[in-house]
């Protein structure tokens, strides 16, 4: 298994983001008095690291994952009141047999949730 750590800046905008609005849940997280956070969170089997380490990693990257029910995820966070984003569902511009919905969290990592449709 591969796990992409995206480097995050703050938090509790992490969690509203991930854990709030799109359903992951923390499996496990580190968080020291005097230093940066490091966690570990997950939706089915899409894992995700988040660390507050400046060394680790980037702000900035971006991951593809492949999401089974993209249209339903995207009814079920559109329904949510995240009044920082607003993803659209759409036809992959690289290939037609795929949806995708785009989202960038607030250390604007990106995350390209996809499906094949045909």
């Amino acid at each position: 298994m591969v796990v992409p750590v995206f480097r995050i800046y703050d938090y509790e905008k992490s969690v509203k983001f991930y854990v709030d609005w799109l359903g992951f849940k923390i499996d496990w997280q580190d968080i020291p008095q005097d230093g940066p956070l490091y966690m570990q969170i997950s939706l089915n089997d899409i894992v995700l690291q988040l660390s507050g380490h400046h060394g680790d990693c980037s702000p900035g990257a971006k991951v593809m994952a492949d999401k089974k029910d993209l249209k339903l995820f995207h009814e079920k966070i559109m329904a949510k009141d995240y009044k920082f984003m607003r993803p659209g569902l759409e036809r992959a511009p690289w290939d037609e047999n795929y949806l995708l919905v785009t989202v960038i969290d607030p250390s604007y990592n990106k995350i390209e949730f996809v499906e094949k449709i045909k």
